[in-house]
């Protein structure tokens, strides 16, 4: 048997694909797997796919996106022509490019179904598949259906996602609420495990931990946020920030290397759950796969969305864990006018145990453990 897996633009699209094929190769050791990404996420879906298994090729698509903020009205857009209009002619071109592409890469080695897992890059390919007669098989993890999954949605054979049915308006017959798939390592850790993991980073295992993450691309504000603020950040809590590559030099030249408390990494491929196991608190954006990758963990959340992105995706999909409870949410725009606000929320939530436990137990009921398993079934019954 031989699949095609899809996704980029972000590590939320790579990692949960990886947990997919590690249940496909249990299944069936013999089956041929290809990962295609788009070519800026390369390096790290290179990277996270390498730390699964080095022997899956990873191929580059061309691959362009459909400009449009969440902020700004449509007149707006269109009076940036710089920014936004004239990059979405030159991206509908790098779309076509791509489709062709993929018609002659699909042509060449032609498997038995297409896995498309999120992001633009998705698009080109699963043009090409229908035209092909390919079996496509989709996974939307947001709660708010993205603009590349609602066209493909019309040629899917069975369409996964991530968050119940009822966030979503695709035909019943051919979808099925099965969560995010995830590594398996994402488990609830023992205060022990967490203590010994904070003393083997470096750390006092006795003081509280704080992991910021933008996810694999980074988060300009947030980190900002933690750079303006550390000082009164570490007189509480040890910090980790995981800055993303593009700004990394620039905060490590603005942040001392000389803090016993502080860590700075670009881009972690391997042994993120330990390293967020081992947190007290995590302060993330809501992106879908990294949000059900924390429930999993059972841990204490601060969800910073992103309120730039096109259709306020990260929005909704903070709204549907904040209204049950299971997590705090600091608004973007009010973080990046007042970088203090995180300051008071980690200390306000680092003083109230009670609500620290609260979090975990509402978060935790979320998780979905057997998402990789259904996953697989639904792509190995597509492909036969």
């Amino acid at each position: 048997m031989k699949i095609l897996a899809v996704g980029g633009g972000s590590g939320g699209h790579v990692t949960p694909v990886v947990a997919v094929l590690r249940e496909l190769k249990k299944r069936d050791q013999s089956v041929e797997i290809r990962f295609w990404c788009d070519r800026k996420f390369a390096p790290q879906a290179r990277s996270i796919m390498h730390h699964f298994d080095d022997s899956v090729p990873v191929e580059t698509i061309f691959s362009g996106k459909l400009r449009r903020y969440n902020d700004l009205s449509l007149w707006r857009q269109l009076l940036r022509p710089v920014s936004i209009v004239l990059p979405n002619i030159r991206d509908a071109f790098l779309i076509g490019l791509g489709f062709l592409q993929s018609l002659i890469k699909l042509r060449s080695w032609r498997p038995d179904v297409v896995f498309t897992k999120g992001g633009f890059v998705c698009l080109p390919v699963g043009m090409a598949a229908k035209v092909l007669k390919i079996p496509l098989v989709i996974h939307d993890s947001d709660a708010h259906p993205g603009l590349t999954n609602r066209v493909l949605a019309k040629w899917a054979a069975k369409i996964a996602t991530g968050a119940p049915l009822k966030f979503y308006s695709y035909p019943r017959e051919i979808a099925k609420y099965v969560g995010i798939p995830i590594n398996e390592e994402f488990m609830p850790f023992s205060l022990e495990r967490r203590q010994k993991l904070k003393a083997a980073m470096g750390f006092d295992p006795k003081k509280p931990l704080v992991v910021v993450t933008g996810g694999g691309l980074g988060a300009r504000r947030i980190n900002d946020a933690v750079a303006k603020r550390l000082d009164a950040l570490l007189e509480m809590t040890s910090v980790v920030l995981i800055s993303g590559t593009s700004q990394y030099d620039e905060l490590r030249a603005n942040t001392p290397e000389n803090y016993t408390r502080f860590q700075l990494h670009d881009f972690i491929s391997g042994g993120m759950s330990e390293l967020l196991g081992a947190a007290d608190i995590v302060v993330t954006r809501a992106g879908a796969t990294t949000i059900l990758e924390l429930a999993a963990l059972a841990k204490p959340t601060i969800l910073v969305p992103n309120g730039f992105l096109t259709g306020g995706h990260q929005l909704k999909n903070a709204r549907v864990y904040a209204e049950n409870g299971a997590v705090e949410v600091i608004d973007d725009h009010e973080l990046n006018a007042n970088p203090q606000l995180l300051v008071d929320m980690l200390t306000s939530l680092l003083a109230n145990p009670k609500r620290l436990n609260e979090m975990s137990k509402k978060f935790h009921a979320f998780a979905r453990p057997d998402a990789a398993e259904e996953m697989a079934s639904l792509i190995m019954g597509a492909a036969k």
